[in-house]
C-alpha cells in the first residue's frame, strides 16, 4: 500500500538554525510521536526505534534513515525504512526543502512510504490518516521546539 503526502511549515527562524535542528538528534527524537531511540550512525545516518498504533495493531519499529541529495542548508532527501515484526513493514523517503521567507524559514515536503504485512491489511484509508496526523504531529512539535530554540 503507498502513501503519499506533501505539506508545508513557516517556521520562526532563519534557515541555519532551522537546517541545523533538522540534523539534531535530540531535536528530531523529542519530535517524533512514539520515538523511543534516535541516534546517528556512523554512516550519517540514524537509527530510531518507534512505537506506532494504526487501528488495533500496535508496533515497535526499528529503522534507518539515510540521507541523500544533502544541499546545505537548503535541503535533503530521507530514505528510510522500518520493521514492525508481525505487524509489517514500511519503506520511502521524504524531500525536504527550505526556503528564507522574510526572516523566517519555510519547510516544504513531499513523502512516500510503502507499507506491508498486517499494517497493508488494515485499509488504506486508516493508514493514511494515521500517517497524516503523526506529520502533523512532528511539524507542530518541531514548530514549538524552532520557537523555543528561536
Amino acid at each position: 500500500m503507498a502513501i503519499n503526502m506533501v505539506g508545508e511549515e513557516l517556521l520562526p527562524a532563519g534557515k541555519e538554525v532551522v537546517w541545523g535542528m533538522l540534523n539534531d538528534p535530540e531535536v528530531l527524537k523529542a519530535c517524533i510521536p512514539g520515538c523511543e531511540s534516535l541516534e546517528r550512525d556512523d554512516d550519517g545516518g540514524f537509527s530510531a526505534i518507534a512505537r506506532v498504533k494504526i487501528g488495533p495493531v500496535k508496533a515497535r519499529f526499528r529503522g534507518k534513515v539515510r540521507f541523500e541529495d544533502v544541499d546545505a542548508p537548503h535541503g535533503y532527501k530521507l530514505v528510510g525504512e522500518g520493521d514492525g515484526g508481525i505487524a509489517g513493514f514500511a519503506k520511502g523517503g521524504a524531500r525536504v526543502d527550505l526556503e528564507d521567507e522574510d526572516g523566517d524559514t519555510r519547510l516544504r515536503y513531499a513523502a512516500d512510504a510503502q507499507v506491508g504485512g498486517k499494517l497493508a491489511q488494515i485499509g488504506s484509508r486508516l493508514v493514511d490518516g494515521v500517517a497524516k496526523k503523526m506529520a502533523d504531529e512532528f511539524f507542530r512539535n518541531f514548530a514549538s521546539a524552532v520557537r523555543e530554540a528561536a
